[in-house]
C-alpha cells in the first residue's frame, strides 16, 4: 500500500473511539494508508491525554464541562478551543499533516485550522455532523444576537473549508445554498453504522418478567426528547394500564440526572431502566431483546436535518421503531417505522402501544429495515464517498 500523508481530525463534542462516525472515518483512512491523528476532549471515561489505539494517534484535551446552558457552552467551547489549538501545534510538530478535518459542532474549529491553511497550505475538510445554528435555536428556543454570531461562525467555517462532508441530502443542500459551496465541493458521507454480527444472544432478564421491552439508545441532552419517552411510558403504564411493558433507555448526557428524577417523580422506577452508558455487549444483547425501538427527537428545524444513529442501529438488528415524523428520520427508516405527526407524549404512547399489539407489523417493519440498512445505508457505501472526498481535497481541483 502506498504511503499517504498525515491527517489531523478534530472533534469537540465527543471523545474517540466513542464517537462512532469519527472512529469509523479514522479507521477507513488508516486502512487506506493515511497516518491518522485525532484531537478530542477528555470525557465520558476516555481521559488518557495521549493514546495510540489500533494505529490511530489520539491526543485529548481538558474541557471545563459538558454543558447544558448558554454560559456553560461558552466555558466549554473556549476551554476546548485552547486545548485544540495547543494540541494542533503539537500534532504539527510531530506529524506534519496535509489535511485538517474539522468535525462540528461547534463551528469554531476554523480558528484552529486557519494558521495551518494559510501558512502551510494544509487542506481543510469541514465534516458537518450537525447544523449548529439550528441546533442552537432548538436548545435555547430563540433567535437573538448569539444566534447570528453562530450563523457567522458557520459561514466562516464554510469559507475556510476546501471541501465539505455532509451527513445527508438535507445538510448537502445547506452547504450548497447557505454555505455557498459548489456541487463538486460537497460529498455526502452518511453516518452509517458498520454492520456488526447480530448473533448476540437475547437477554430475557432485561424484560423484568414482562411481555415487551421498548428500547432507546442515544444521547440524553435537552434536544434529544427523552423526556417525551418517559412521559409516554407514564401514559402507557398509568393511564392505559399496560403493566406488561418494560422500558430500557441506554445512554448518558447532561440531562441524565434530570431524567432519572423525572422517572422517579412519575413512579416509574419499576418500569423504566436508565443504566447510563453501557458496554457494547450489553447494548447488542439489549438490541436483540427489545421488541421495538424509539427515536424521540422532537420535530423542529434542527432535527429535520439530522440522521439519527439510533434509527440505523434499530434497523441493523431488524427492530421496528416509533419516531416523531422528521424529514431525515423518514429518509433513513422508510417503511421500517411508525411515525408520530406531532410532539406529543400521548400520541407517542399510543403509537408504541399500537405497534406492540401488532406483531405482524413489527415483523414486517423489522425485515424491511434490516434489508434497507444492508443494501442502501451501510458504511461501506459511505467509505467510497469519504475516499473520493480525500482524493479530491489533495488534488489541485479542491
Amino acid at each position: 500500500m502506498n504511503k499517504r500523508p498525515s491527517v489531523l481530525i478534530i472533534v469537540e463534542n465527543l471523545p474517540v473511539p466513542l464517537d462512532r462516525r469519527v472512529w469509523q472515518e479514522s479507521c477507513t483512512l488508516r486502512d487506506a494508508g493515511y497516518q491518522v491523528v485525532v484531537i478530542c476532549p477528555r470525557m465520558r471515561g476516555y481521559v488518557e491525554p495521549e493514546e495510540l489505539i489500533d494505529g490511530i494517534q489520539i491526543y485529548r484535551h481538558w474541557i471545563s464541562e459538558e454543558a447544558g446552558g448558554f454560559v456553560g457552552f461558552f466555558r466549554e467551547y473556549m476551554s476546548a478551543l485552547l486545548g485544540e489549538t495547543r494540541l494542533a501545534w503539537k500534532a504539527w510538530r510531530r506529524h506534519r499533516f496535509k489535511v485538517i478535518h474539522l468535525c462540528n459542532p461547534p463551528d469554531l474549529l476554523f480558528l484552529v485550522a486557519l494558521p495551518f491553511k494559510f501558512l502551510f497550505g494544509v487542506r481543510v475538510i469541514y465534516d458537518v455532523h450537525d447544523l449548529w445554528p439550528e441546533m442552537f435555536e432548538a436548545k435555547f428556543g430563540r433567535r437573538g444576537l448569539a444566534y447570528w454570531v453562530v450563523r457567522l461562525a458557520e459561514r466562516l467555517t464554510y469559507a475556510c473549508a476546501n471541501l465539505v462532508l455532509a451527513t445527508n441530502d438535507s445538510v448537502r443542500q445547506v452547504a450548497l445554498q447557505r454555505g455557498g459551496k459548489r456541487t463538486n465541493q460537497v460529498f455526502v458521507v452518511r453516518t452509517a453504522p458498520k454492520i456488526v454480527a447480530v448473533n448476540y444472544p437475547a437477554d430475557p432478564m432485561l424484560k423484568k418478567g414482562r411481555a415487551y421491552l421498548v428500547g432507546y439508545v442515544g444521547v440524553m441532552g435537552n434536544a434529544d426528547g427523552v423526556s417525551y419517552l418517559i412521559d409516554a411510558a407514564a401514559c402507557l403504564i398509568h393511564r392505559l394500564g399496560r403493566r406488561d411493558v418494560q422500558f430500557l433507555l441506554m445512554g448518558t448526557g447532561p440531562e441524565h440526572p434530570k431524567l432519572l428524577a423525572q422517572r422517579d417523580r412519575l413512579g416509574l422506577g419499576e418500569y423504566v431502566d436508565l443504566p447510563g452508558r453501557v458496554t457494547n455487549e450489553f447494548l447488542f444483547a439489549a438490541l436483540r431483546t427489545m421488541d421495538l425501538g424509539v427515536s424521540c427527537d422532537p420535530i423542529n428545524p434542527y432535527n429535520h436535518h439530522c440522521t439519527m444513529n439510533k434509527v440505523l442501529e434499530y434497523m441493523i438488528f431488524a427492530k421496528p421503531q416509533v419516531l416523531f415524523d422528521l424529514k431525515e428520520g423518514r429518509a433513513s427508516a422508510g417503511d421500517a417505522a411508525l411515525y408520530v405527526s406531532e410532539n406529543s407524549e400521548a400520541k407517542l404512547a399510543d403509537a408504541i402501544l399500537g405497534l406492540l399489539d401488532d406483531p405482524d407489523a413489527r415483523e414486517r417493519m423489522g425485515r424491511l429495515g434490516e434489508e434497507r440498512i444492508r443494501t442502501q445505508l451501510n458504511w461501506e457505501q459511505s467509505e467510497r464517498q469519504l475516499m473520493n472526498a480525500y482524493e479530491t481535497a489533495l488534488s489541485n481541483s479542491a
